[in-house]
């Protein structure tokens, strides 16, 4: 017999589930317990799972059971192999009725505060029976991470430029300027034309200068010959942020969707403030060679169609 023909034979879904069930959680009595088997079970089906493989899974450290360099490998290919079990379950529940199905995307509180809750709304309203799980992280490493992990299958936020990252495919979908916002009620909110050194010695409330958005800003203001402002308050909370900002005492550059789905409800208003041109987007970034589920395909076009009437200029390059 072929040797991918007898580990295709012996190889089975159930093994590969206990050695994840081990590894995440450092050793065999507490995989067994979780997984509601006898931990000689758990142990036997280990070791012959090495015998077959014939290399060592697993070594014993200070921390528990690790895996080894081969045990590494085999638990990535496992998390992919349960990802597609998962997912062809969803699509077959997805194909026999399309108004229902899961989706996990991930995102940063600001695009989830405009317009990703656009999109979300609407989908939702359009297809009732679905449910999207929103995971918050405001570092593209982590939003990465989650998607080569397969955590989730779809991340909405800006996109770098160039976009070069080789597992992962980008689809723009609108540019992103940053405004100068503040609330409708401020003395600033009056005035038909502003000069950014105007407003330097305001009170600001900035991302950290070591974050993404920290890094653009600084640029914006530096593009205008100015120094940064020191910001009376440093932060990624947008429901912070909008709290503040709505008193009308305080400023922020906010995302241009934010204003635009959002800034009407949220009682605030984009100063008129030339501000540097700024190369960048917002789009939908999802691993490459992973098929959508029927779910994610109608998300993503929705997500288009909500798009088109915003800019399209400064587009980044993809890696389609």
């Amino acid at each position: 017999m072929h040797w991918s023909d007898r580990i295709g034979h012996r190889l089975k879904p159930r093994d590969l589930h206990i050695l994840l069930a081990v590894v995440e959680r450092g050793n065999m009595a507490k995989a067994a317990d979780w997984l509601g088997i006898s931990r000689p079970v758990v142990s036997k089906t280990i070791s012959n799972l090495e015998e077959m493989l014939e290399v060592r899974l697993l070594d014993r450290s200070p921390q528990g059971l690790e895996p080894t360099l081969y045990g590494r490998t085999l638990i990535e290919r496992s998390v992919a192999i349960f990802d597609e079990l998962r997912r062809s379950v969803q699509e077959i529940k997805s194909l026999a009725d399309s108004t229902t199905g899961e989706l996990r995307i991930g995102c940063t509180e600001v695009m989830a505060a405009g317009f990703l809750n656009a999109v979300i709304e609407q989908f939702l309203s359009l297809y009732p029976g679905t449910c999207v799980e929103l995971t918050i992280a405001e570092t593209r490493t982590v939003q990465y991470r989650e998607i080569r992990e397969r955590n989730i299958e779809l991340m909405v936020g800006r996109l770098q430029s160039p976009f070069d990252e080789d597992d992962l495919v980008a689809t723009p979908l609108f540019h992103e300027p940053l405004l100068v916002v503040t609330g409708k009620q401020s003395r600033w909110a009056r005035r038909r034309n502003i000069e950014l050194k105007e407003l330097v010695g305001e009170q600001w409330v900035l991302p950290s200068r070591d974050s993404a958005p920290g890094v653009l800003t600084v640029e914006i203001f530096r593009g205008c010959g100015l120094r940064p402002p020191h910001p009376r308050v440093v932060g990624l909370s947008m429901h912070l942020v909008l709290k503040l900002l709505a008193t009308g005492g305080f400023l922020a550059l906010c995302p241009g969707s934010m204003l635009h789905f959002s800034g009407k409800s949220m009682t605030l208003k984009a100063l008129p403030v030339r501000l540097p041109a700024q190369q960048s987007a917002v789009g939908v970034i999802a691993l490459k060679n992973r098929t959508l589920s029927p779910t994610a395909e109608r998300f993503l076009d929705l997500a288009q169609k909500i798009a088109k009437p915003l800019p399209k200029q400064a587009m980044p390059t993809t890696s389609l």
